[in-house]
C-alpha cells in the first residue's frame, strides 16, 4: 500500500483510541477512559487496521493483546501523538502571548531638540507599559521631515511652524528665546535683550524650512522693507549657525533650549530675548504612525512638561 494512501486513511482520533487500547488491553476500560462507546473504538481500530493493511490486536478471553505490528505502531504511535500534543501546546501559548511591540521611532535634533527628547523617551517609557522608544538623530529639519515621510520615523520633536499642513503636531513645550551674538558685540554684557536691540541686526537663520511661516519664529520682525535689512543667512546645522555667529556674520534668535544644550562654539554669547513670543516644540507625525499610540504619548507628555493651552 502506497504510504500517501496510508496517511490518507490513518487519523488522530485513531492513533489515541489505540493508544489507549494497547495501554489497558481492554476495549471496554480504553473506551471508558476515553469517554467513547465500547462499540466507537472498535470501529475505530478496525478502520486503523484497514488503513494499515495489518493487524494489531488479538482478542483473548481477558480482552486483547497487541501483535507484531501493533506493537511496533505502539511506539511510533506514541512519539506522533506526543509530537502533536507538544507542537498544538506551543502553538497556543505562541497564540496567548502577545506580539512584542515594535518601537516607536522618535527623530530629533542633537543639541536643539536631542536633550528634551532624552528626558522626554524616559518618562514615556516608564509612563506607558511596553512602550519603548528608539531615538534617532539627524542634524537638520529637512531630514527630521524626510524621515517622517519615508517612514523611516514614527514621528518627532520639531519646532513650530515646521511643515505647510502636511502632518500631524500637538505642541508639548513652551520655551522663551535667546539669541547668540558675537563675543565682543555691542550687546555682549547686556543680561538680556528685547527684539528692539535686535532690528538693525544681520540675521543667521537656518535655510531647511519649508514655508515662510516655519522661517518666522527664528527672524526679527523688521520695521523697514526687506530690501533694508541687514543680510541674512542661511545656514543649515546648529554647529553652523554658532560658527556664522561667532565669525561675526549676524546674530541667531532661536529656542532658549539651544543656549543650554548647543557646543560651547567659541566667540558666542547668548542673551535672553524677554518680549519675544515663546518657541512651541510639538510632537509630529505622519498618518501612518500608529495614531492611538500617539495620541497617549501626547498626553503623556504634557503631564511630564506641564504644557497648557495658555503657554
Amino acid at each position: 500500500m502506497a504510504a500517501d494512501s496510508i496517511a490518507a486513511g490513518v487519523e488522530l482520533r485513531h492513533l489515541r483510541s489505540f493508544l489507549m487500547v494497547s495501554q489497558e488491553l481492554n476495549i471496554t476500560r480504553a473506551a471508558a477512559r476515553l469517554h467513547l462507546a465500547q462499540q466507537a473504538v472498535s470501529v475505530q481500530i478496525q478502520q486503523l487496521e484497514r488503513a494499515l493493511g495489518a493487524p494489531l490486536l488479538v482478542r483473548t478471553s481477558r480482552g486483547v493483546s497487541l501483535t507484531p505490528a501493533g506493537a511496533e505502531l505502539a511506539v511510533g504511535a506514541r512519539s506522533v501523538v506526543g509530537e502533536l500534543d507538544s507542537l498544538a501546546a506551543r502553538l497556543r501559548a505562541r497564540a496567548e502571548r502577545p506580539e512584542p511591540a515594535r518601537p516607536l521611532r522618535l527623530a530629533c535634533c542633537p543639541y536643539a531638540t536631542a536633550p528634551f527628547a532624552l528626558e522626554a523617551a524616559a518618562a514615556m517609557e516608564e509612563a506607558i507599559p511596553g512602550l519603548a522608544i528608539d531615538l534617532i538623530t539627524v542634524p537638520t529639519l529637512a531630514e527630521e521631515l524626510a524621515l517622517l515621510r519615508s517612514d523611516e520615523a514614527d514621528a518627532a520633536f520639531l519646532w513650530l511652524p515646521a511643515a505647510p499642513g502636511t502632518l500631524r503636531q500637538a505642541r508639548v513645550r513652551a520655551y522663551q528665546r535667546a539669541v547668540a551674538v558675537r563675543r565682543g558685540h555691542r550687546l555682549a554684557d547686556r543680561a538680556s535683550v528685547c527684539l528692539a536691540d535686535l532690528a538693525e541686526e544681520a540675521l543667521v537663520v537656518p535655510d531647511s524650512f519649508e514655508c515662510a511661516e516655519a522661517r518666522g519664529p527664528w527672524s526679527v520682525p523688521r520695521a523697514a522693507p526687506a530690501e533694508d535689512w541687514g543680510k541674512v543667512e542661511g545656514w543649515g546645522k546648529v554647529e553652523d549657525c554658532l560658527l556664522a555667529v561667532a565669525r561675526g556674520r549676524g546674530v541667531w534668535l532661536a529656542p532658549e533650549p539651544l543656549s543650554r544644550w548647543a557646543p560651547a562654539a567659541p566667540g558666542v554669547s547668548w542673551l535672553p530675548v524677554r518680549d519675544a513670543a515663546p518657541s512651541h516644540l510639538a510632537l509630529t507625525w505622519s498618518s501612518r504612525a500608529p495614531e492611538p499610540l500617539l495620541t497617549r504619548l501626547v498626553a503623556e507628555l504634557r503631564r511630564f512638561t506641564g504644557w497648557t493651552k495658555a503657554a
